[in-house]
């Protein structure tokens, strides 16, 4: 696979992650019904949940650019830590959760060379 094709690649799966994590702030920020009756399921109020949306739109921009994919890696795995403390904490499924924060770890290692080869030691 040639360098353009690998790049090509990258920025399909950034792009997914960052429309993932983008749909989910905007349904956060302006507060559509079933996201609100979640947090209140959660005991979350509304204005702390435009919060969350906030930090997750932050975190998923810091992701999409290449200088700041680190970063922006590392929160998107701790928010997706939270979401799934949360979802046990109210005994509801966590599977979903599980996926997005695997699939987050995937499309770093395979975007982010440095990032691998940290965590396995190379």
């Amino acid at each position: 696979m040639n360098n353009k094709t690998k790049n090509i690649i990258h920025w399909v799966l950034a792009g997914l992650i960052f429309a993932l994590f983008t749909f989910s702030a905007i349904g956060k920020i302006f507060g559509s019904p079933e996201v609100l009756q979640m947090a209140a399921s959660f005991g979350i109020k509304a204005d702390a949940f435009k919060i969350l949306g906030f930090v997750e739109i932050i975190a998923a921009i810091l992701f999409l650019i290449p200088r700041t994919a680190v970063v922006g890696t590392l929160l998107l795995v701790a928010y997706m830590g939270g979401a799934i403390a949360t979802h046990l904490q109210h005994n509801q499924p966590i599977m979903s959760a599980v996926g997005i924060a695997a699939f987050v770890w995937i499309v770093a290692a395979i975007r982010i060379p440095e990032l691998s080869n940290r965590l396995l030691g190379k």
